[in-house]
């Protein structure tokens, strides 16, 4: 178990806009679409990026 204090305080990020984002009817992203938002939320330090699922995205 970590007792860093800055490890144990910190939050983490954890996005849902690529699989969320095309759950809305009529919404709909290309593959270099998804590409350039991940790289953003990555170029923002977000922790973890939930893709989406193959058969549904």
């Amino acid at each position: 178990m970590t007792t860093d204090t800055a490890t144990q305080n910190r939050v983490k990020i954890f996005d849902t806009t690529l699989r969320d984002g095309e759950q809305s009817p009529g919404a709909t992203m290309t593959h270099a679409e998804k590409l350039e938002i991940a790289g953003l939320l990555d170029d923002m330090g977000v922790d973890i990026i939930e893709a989406g699922f193959p058969i549904a995205s």
